[in-house]
Order: C-alpha cells, then structure tokens, then sequence
C-alpha cells in the first residue's frame, strides 16, 4: 500500500526468511517486497527492488552480511539496512555499524518491535537491540571507534574536547544527559537518574544531537566515548 515502508529480507534459512515475512504481513505499515539468500543476492535484488529498508543476516553463505551492507549503501545511500541476527558479538556490532547499518537487532525481537523499528530506520533513527546496546559501550571503552556517518567534530581527538565543547555550548545537564546515553541508558532511566520528566530528556537529547551535528543516540554515544566523556 502507498506509504507503506519497503522491506526486503536477507536470510541463508527459508523457514527464517518465509517466518520474518509472514509475521511482517500482519503487521501495519510494512511491506515485504522480496528476498534474498546471501549477500550477494541482496545486492541484486536490492539494487532491482530499491527497498526503504533491508533486513540484513550477519552470517551467511556466498557474501556476509556485512560485506553486503558496505554495496547496498553505496549503491543505494537512501535505503536503510538493519542486521537482524542470532549473533551478538562484539566485532560484528561495530562492523556492522562502520558498513553503514543502521540498527543491530536479535532475532528473538517480537514482531511488532520489528515492524517499529522498521518504520524508525526509514525515518533515520538507529535502532539497537538492548543487548546490544550493552556491548556497544563495553566495546567501545576498549578501543577508538571510526564511522564513516559522523561528522568532523564527532571525529576530533582528545585534545579537541574542550574546544569542540565550548564551540557547541553544551550546558552542565546537557553533559550529563549525553554521559548518560553512552552508558546505553533509555530516556526514562535516564529521567529517573536526573529526576526529571521524560519529555525534559527527550527535549535535552534533541538539543544535544542538535547541538552536535549528530544523527541519533548511537552517534551521540560513540561522540561520547571518542572524547572521553564517559
């Protein structure tokens, strides 16, 4: 249906591809519009199909997952793709993120969840599995993270922090709003952390990314670590 969000899914299982899509045809606002069995079919079929989003699998057979997303966004820069994936491990959350992904989620992820997040990576905004998430930051306490999607300022050094700060004029709270999203915490952790409204967070993380020249939450937390603010 016109201004439904275009899927195509990426799996080397059939019962895993025909079960993701049979679950989506129930759900409002999502189509699926084809799929493929390995990197490299994706890459064909994406580029035929031109789908707002593709369901990526990690592992697979021919051409991974990841190899796949580094083609897809070059080839078509305004299709979203989201790993979704058994595999949480360190190393494929970040390459994935660095291919250009733009969420990571586990296959045990309920339908409607998956529809949402579908609907939320069209609309621009990463989506991470909780778990996830959790990883992202231990993994990124660890090492300097580079993405091709932030901006100049997200890619400063250490001795830049203060400047690049200032030039932002990032207040006192705000600080601590941003210290807390690199800890992976929600906005309602986080307002309970601060004591203050929910709507006060969002309002807060807006103005950060804002700010910053950032995307989304999980630019915000890599820009967070890179200068060590966490």
């Amino acid at each position: 249906m016109k201004g439904d969000v275009s899927v195509l899914i990426v799996d080397d299982q059939r019962l895993i591809r025909e079960g993701i899509s049979s679950l989506l045809a129930l759900q409002d606002g999502v189509i699926v519009v084809g799929t493929a069995v390995n990197g490299q079919e994706a890459i064909t079929k994406a580029e035929r199909l031109q789908p707002n989003v593709v369901l990526m699998d990690v592992r697979m057979p021919v051409m991974d997952g990841i190899t796949a997303t580094v083609q897809i966004k070059q080839l078509l820069p305004d299709s979203e793709v989201i790993m979704l994936t058994t595999f949480d491990d360190d190393e494929y959350i970040i390459k994935s993120l660095q291919a250009g992904a733009s969420g990571y989620l586990l296959k045990d992820i309920p339908a409607a969840d998956l529809a949402q997040a579908i609907k939320l990576a069209h609309a621009g905004i990463y989506q991470l599995d909780t778990a996830v998430a959790g990883k992202l930051v231990g993994a990124l306490s660890k090492q300097k993270m580079k993405t091709a999607p932030l901006p100049e300022t997200a890619r400063a050094e250490p001795a830049e922090v203060a400047d690049s700060l200032a030039a932002h004029d990032l207040t006192e709270r705000e600080l601590e709003v941003l210290h807390l999203i690199a800890t992976g915490a929600t906005n309602r952790e986080i307002a309970d952390k601060l004591v203050v409204s929910e709507g006060t967070v969002k309002n807060h993380v807006s103005s950060i990314l804002s700010r910053l020249g950032l995307r989304d939450r999980t630019q915000a937390a890599l820009y967070a670590h890179q200068h060590n603010l966490i």
